[in-house]
């Protein structure tokens, strides 16, 4: 008979061993999904593999799928390694590409070592506005985070709408309006980087983000008090932290990098405010945080395998004849054996003898 204890300690080597487990029934699934449409599984996925990796202008397009969806997954890292259950990724998303749309009308003109760095703080200046009402909600009316953050996505969700039909950011032709702005300039297009007008710069901000959330965390006394908030508030507490004022920066740093998500989603990919172009970056960004095992390094991981997914999918409706539908569900299929993966390296099997 055998049974399954907690561990006290991780053990680094069945951690990985839940994760490749994890990977293997993924790939299992997903297989026998894409049999139950009659499509040539191994050309499937060798399909997936081209257009994720394939080539240099497929690892790009990767790249640039996969940095929103890093930066997002970090966002949801910050939070919920504090037991803070911020569901606001999407909305400041929403207000980071916002933000820097209006710091583009206003810092229009600056040299661009003065431009691009302004509209960036003015996108992530818009996100933490939004972390910030969360934080005082919780803090001062003890308003659950999950219900101030959902209910503030609907809201900038519907600004944005506003303003972008029949307000003062949409385009209009003749007597049509169109529910976008206009075109950005080409002087406020993020520069490409490596001689590729696809690689924009902002595909390095993820990586330095993931740095400098890995060190904060664990080196820095405010990786301390953040871990402590999400093991034990009470006893932070008692240890003389200010717990309200780590609340208000962990949902500030949270939501500033969402914020950057969405501002180097406007100004490196889409080069417009619509609101299909971020729809859902910010949700993702919570599954690749969860998949990622809430660690900077692994949420990279995470967001490249995901981007990879995005990348590859024209070439799995293109070359292997399946329904685009079919990407959301391997993602969902793999964050599902992921999660579990998650729960089963924090455990082990016992032997037990029967009596």
């Amino acid at each position: 008979m055998i049974r399954f204890e907690r561990r006290l300690e991780e053990n680094a080597l069945w951690t990985a061993a839940s994760f490749m487990l994890a990977i293997a029934a993924a790939l299992a699934a997903s297989a026998a999904l894409l049999v139950t449409t009659g499509a040539d599984v191994l050309q499937v996925f060798g399909a997936l593999l081209q257009g994720a990796a394939g080539s240099p202008k497929a690892v790009a397009t990767t790249l640039v799928k996969a940095a929103p969806l890093i930066l997002t997954g970090l966002a949801t890292v910050i939070a919920y390694r504090a037991q803070i259950w911020s569901i606001g990724q999407e909305g400041q998303v929403f207000a980071g590409a916002m933000g820097g749309y209006l710091g583009a009308q206003i810092l229009a003109g600056l040299p661009p070592l003065l431009f691009f760095p302004g509209i960036l703080c003015f996108g992530m200046a818009a996100g933490m506005g939004l972390g910030w009402v969360a934080a005082v909600l919780r803090n001062r009316f003890a308003v659950n985070e999950i219900i101030s953050t959902v209910m503030l996505n609907y809201l900038i969700v519907y600004l944005l709408s506003w303003l972008l039909q029949g307000g003062p950011w949409g385009e209009t032709g003749g007597t049509i309006s169109y529910h976008q702005s206009p075109m950005l300039p080409d002087v406020a297009f993020l520069p490409g980087i490596f001689g590729s007008a696809r690689l924009h710069a902002g595909v390095l901000l993820p990586f330095l983000a993931a740095a400098i959330c890995a060190l904060v965390m664990s080196r820095t006394p405010l990786g301390y008090e953040i871990r402590g908030l999400g093991y034990n508030p009470v006893a932070l507490r008692h240890k003389g932290v200010d717990v309200a004022r780590t609340v208000t920066v962990v949902m500030l740093a949270s939501a500033a990098l969402a914020a950057l998500a969405g501002a180097i989603e406007l100004f490196g990919v889409a080069h417009r405010l619509r609101a299909d172009n971020l729809v859902g970056l910010g949700y993702a960004g919570i599954i690749v945080g969860m998949i990622g095992g809430l660690t900077p390094a692994g949420t990279v991981l995470a967001g490249l395998f995901f981007g990879g997914l995005a990348s590859g999918a024209v070439y799995m409706r293109v070359l292997g004849d399946v329904p685009a539908s079919l990407v959301p569900a391997m993602q969902g299929i793999t964050l599902f054996f992921f999660l579990c993966a998650g729960v089963l390296a924090r455990y082990r099997i016992v032997k037990v003898a029967v009596q």
